[in-house]
């Protein structure tokens, strides 16, 4: 597997795990920490939702980088040429040579 395909895939796990952290969170300050209620949860309710918040910034973070690094290891940027279709219209166009110059005519010396 190339590196473009690798970061793929570590995007995909990442964004998938930031959608079900997203979902599990209330905005209302519910969430899961209301529908395990009770004080003696170990961590507590505020601690779930501190998690839960952590691990929301963390993961976004993690995103921004693993995609700022996908971005480099896109094959084909960093060699500094040309676009390929720049490429392949001047391969495909006919190079013409200009005709080798005339010979000056002698005059017959008299």
């Amino acid at each position: 597997m190339t590196n473009f395909t690798i970061f793929l895939v570590l995007i995909t796990i990442v964004c998938f795990l930031l959608i079900i952290v997203i979902m599990v969170q209330n905005p209302k300050g519910g969430g899961l920490s209301s529908s395990i209620g009770g004080s003696t949860q170990m961590g507590g309710v505020q601690k779930t939702t501190d998690f839960l918040d952590k691990s929301t910034w963390t993961l976004a973070t993690i995103l921004i980088i693993l995609i700022l690094l996908s971005s480099l290891s896109f094959p084909g940027m960093l060699g500094g040429s040309e676009s390929k279709i720049i490429d392949n219209k001047e391969a495909a166009a006919p190079k013409t040579v200009a005709p080798a110059p005339a010979k000056p005519v002698e005059t017959p010396k008299k």
